[in-house]
C-alpha cells in the first residue's frame, strides 16, 4: 500500500509545517511534474503495472542482447522465459544460478530473455561475466521500457507461450524446484 503522500502536494499549512520543522527550502522537499530531475528508481517502481494476468498476451518489442545480438520473439515461434533482474538485487543474485540452469537445461524447447534494469549496460554486461551466465540478457533502458514496462517488484519471471499468452507470473524470489516447475508448463 503506497503512502497517502507520495503523489500529492504538500498544501500550504503542511508545506510551513515541514519547511519549519526541518529548516529546508519547500521546493528542496518536493519536485512536481514538471521538475528537471528524472524519476527515481522507487518513483518508477511505485508507478509499475502489476503482474500481467494468466491468458493475457504479451508483445515483448525487439531489444539488442548484452552481447550485441538482436531479439525479436514475434519472429521466434516457441516459449519464452522473461527474467528482470538488477546485479544490485540480492533476491536476483539468489535466483540467477537456477535460471542459468533452468536456461541451459532447456534452451533446446525454450527462448529465454533476462532482462536487466541496472543503471547502464556496462554494469549489465560485467554482472553477467563474472557470475559466469550465459542466458540472453538485454539491459532495458529507460525509452525501451516505455514501450514494455516491467511489472511491479524483483525479481520477476513470466512464462509465455508460443503465442505470447502468459502461462505464469511470479514476482518475487522463486525457489530451484518453482523455476524447474515452469518446464512442465511448455511440455
Amino acid at each position: 500500500m503506497q503512502p497517502s503522500f507520495v503523489n500529492e502536494v504538500p498544501s500550504p499549512s503542511r508545506r510551513f509545517l515541514l519547511k519549519f520543522a526541518l529548516g529546508l527550502p519547500v521546493t528542496a522537499l518536493w519536485v512536481g511534474p514538471v521538475g528537471a530531475q528524472p524519476a527515481s528508481a522507487a518513483a518508477e517502481e511505485a508507478k509499475a503495472p502489476p503482474l500481467p494476468a494468466l491468458g493475457s498476451v504479451l508483445r515483448v518489442p525487439p531489444v539488442t542482447l548484452l552481447d550485441g545480438q538482436s531479439f525479436d520473439a514475434s519472429s521466434r515461434g516457441r516459449p519464452l522465459l522473461i527474467y528482470w533482474w538488477a546485479s544490485i538485487c540480492p533476491f536476483c543474485a539468489l535466483q540467477s544460478p537456477s535460471m542459468e540452469a533452468f536456461w541451459r537445461r532447456h534452451r533446446d524447447r525454450i527462448d529465454f530473455l533476462g532482462l536487466s534494469i541496472d543503471r547502464n549496460a556496462d554494469l549489465a554486461s560485467q554482472y553477467m561475466r563474472s557470475r559466469g551466465y550465459t542466458f540472453p540478457s538485454a539491459w532495458t533502458s529507460p525509452q525501451w521500457r516505455q514501450h514494455f514496462p516491467k511489472p511491479r517488484g524483483l525479481p520477476i519471471t513470466l512464462l509465455l507461450d508460443a503465442a505470447g499468452r502468459v502461462l505464469a507470473a511470479e514476482s518475487g524470489q522463486m525457489f530451484p524446484e518453482d523455476i524447474e516447475a515452469l518446464a512442465d508448463l511448455i511440455a
